[in-house]
């Protein structure tokens, strides 16, 4: 079967929660995993978020994989709470769906990615 991938980020983000820049910002200060998941380039460009996780999407399975041996330290189960973030809100619905694919049940994506961060006035750098 052969898709587009606007019907593959729609297939991703189905059933799915996705919070807004608010939402986010309060569960990540609660202990959820705030994943910036943009190109070192990209970040030098638009800004990064303060205190974020920095996992290239190329690298992100290996990295929040519970039970790989390339996990990062944060990655302490499939119960942990994960917000992937990426510019604009689309590469991140297919990283979070990934993410859903690996057991990590509470991945999801801030909609509106940084640029809905930053414009609502949330802590940047």
């Amino acid at each position: 079967m052969v898709s587009t991938v606007e019907q593959l980020v729609e297939r991703a983000r189905a059933g799915v929660h996705r919070p807004g820049p608010q939402e986010a910002y309060q569960a990540y200060r609660r202990g959820a995993l705030l994943v910036d998941i943009r190109p070192e380039a990209q970040r030098a460009r638009e800004g990064s978020v303060p205190g974020a996780l920095v996992i290239e999407r190329n690298v992100l399975e290996w990295r929040l994989d519970p039970a790989g041996s390339h996990r990062i330290p944060e990655a302490t189960g499939h119960h942990i709470e994960v917000i992937v973030l990426c510019s604009e809100g689309y590469a991140s619905s297919l990283a979070a769906a990934s993410l859903r694919e690996l057991g990590l049940t509470r991945a999801t994506d801030l909609d509106g990615g940084f640029v809905a961060w930053a414009a609502a006035g949330l802590p940047t750098a």
